[in-house]
């Protein structure tokens, strides 16, 4: 790379908003930028490269992008040299693509989710003074083997299909990230053996909607069967993975879940809402008695499962009515935990053109509702657990405390006392005291 002169010492800020996505999407980018001899660093001031890794699910973090990105303006004039970059989901979309390019002059960067792989050549093409925007649509085919320096040592974050076909009527996903597309089994226990051999002992495998896994692939392997495939894998001690959508969730995968005995006991299935009539609306292709069966028949092949969801208050069209039928779902399902979100409209989407918008102060009032509810269950759930002896894997000493942190294989947060040099084992730990977001305990 002819113009990046990796002996003087180029530093890049990277802000990461959005999904696990695209967490792992900027571990791909510091590892290519790692490779081209920046460095990290944490101060905007003494940044060579500023990029931030946009995400467009809601409103609110991409307001966001443009209030701190529109104030960089001051760091440019300081220092003409300086590239400010975005990239992620929010170019994916045409209309707030040409925002950027026209609210945003000084940004000179802008690419999008399916092509990171091409960072080295437009970052040269930036730096050499051309205004580089370069966004495609979708692509055919899955990268290998990019370079990759992750967060942690010891939980890695491995996409095992990319993109979404379901088109739900709220959602920009399938707009900003294209259509699904498996990784071969064999790429993703390759990466994962990988990974074990340098000392991980979890993996989350990531995906839009992990339960259509291989249907494009076309050789008779599902989503259960790559669990099989991991679960193999020495070295590896826990598989987590995320999101399934209720609709696809088959026997097999079940079943996996009761009997791998790596694959760990929690489960984040998005119901978004109770009501037939809104879910209809939303295109979820399921009603809430299907979700509430298959609910049912999670819990009975995995009995202390821990079960977590996305609810989304004030859809178009929402009465009170349908919002109770939420409220009674949520009830029944009595989920550990659930990310609550109020509905927001996503310019592209259906929903966005669709009459009866309810009123924000509406939203409000039933989103707190909603809260308060599910706070009140997740602390009964929480409170279910003093007693137990669970497995801990340790993976943070607290920096105020000094206690050790880790996670029960259900994905609940435990703190407790004992020696630094247990961060990264597995240990069993008797919970002692419940709070509605962790749990206290004592080393066994």
């Amino acid at each position: 790379m002819s113009n990046i002169n990796t002996n003087q010492e180029r530093k890049f800020y990277l802000k990461t908003m959005g999904c696990q996505m695209n967490e792992h999407d900027s571990e791909v980018i510091i590892g290519i930028l790692t490779g081209l001899g920046y460095n990290q660093t944490e101060n905007l001031e003494e940044a060579d490269l500023i990029l931030y890794n946009t995400c467009s699910v809601r409103d609110n973090p991409e307001r966001k992008v443009y209030g701190h990105i529109g104030g960089f303006k001051a760091l440019k004039d300081k220092n003409p040299d300086l590239i400010i970059g975005i990239c992620g989901c929010m170019p994916q979309q045409p209309e707030e693509r040409a925002n950027i390019i026209e609210k945003l002059p000084h940004v000179d960067l802008i690419f999008g989710t399916h092509n990171i792989h091409r960072l080295p050549e437009l970052l040269e093409r930036a730096l050499n003074g051309e205004r580089v925007v370069e966004v495609w649509e979708d692509s055919q085919e899955i990268i290998e083997d990019l370079p990759v320096i992750r967060k942690s040592s010891l939980k890695a974050y491995v996409n095992v299909i990319y993109g979404c076909n379901n088109f739900c009527s709220y959602c920009i996903v399938p707009y900003t990230r294209g259509r699904e597309k498996s990784r071969q089994p064999q790429d993703v226990v390759a990466e994962i053996s990988k990974l074990a051999e340098v000392g991980y002992k979890e993996v989350t495998l990531l995906g839009q909607n992990v339960n259509t896994y291989g249907a494009d692939l076309g050789i008779g392997t599902d989503f259960a069967d790559l669990l099989k495939m991991v679960n193999d894998i020495s070295g590896i001690e826990r598989i987590r993975f995320t999101t399934s959508h209720p609709k696809d969730m088959k026997e097999s995968l079940i079943e996996a879940i009761a009997t791998l005995p790596k694959v760990c006991e929690h489960l984040h299935l998005p119901v978004q809402a109770g009501s037939d009539r809104i879910l209809k609306l939303m295109n979820r292709r399921y009603t809430s008695a299907y979700y509430l069966d298959l609910v049912a028949k999670i819990r009975e092949a995995v009995p202390n499962i821990s079960l977590t969801t996305d609810l989304i208050v004030g859809f178009p069209g929402e009465t009170d009515e349908d919002f109770e039928d939420t409220l009674a779902l949520v009830e029944k399902a009595g989920f550990s935990s659930a990310f609550t979100f109020i509905y927001s409209p996503r310019t592209g989407t259906p929903a966005a053109k669709m009459k009866d918008q309810v009123p924000e102060e509406v939203k409000k009032e039933r989103i707190y509702r909603l809260i308060e509810l599910q706070n009140d269950i997740s602390f009964k759930w929480m409170q279910a657990q003093v007693g137990k002896t669970e497995e801990i894997l340790v993976d943070e000493i607290m920096p105020k405390t000094q206690e050790l942190s880790g996670r029960t294989r259900t994905n609940k947060q435990v703190l407790f006392e004992g020696s630094p040099e247990l961060v990264g084992q597995l240990v069993k730990v008797k919970i002692t005291e419940a709070k509605t977001w962790s749990l206290r305990g004592v080393l066994i």
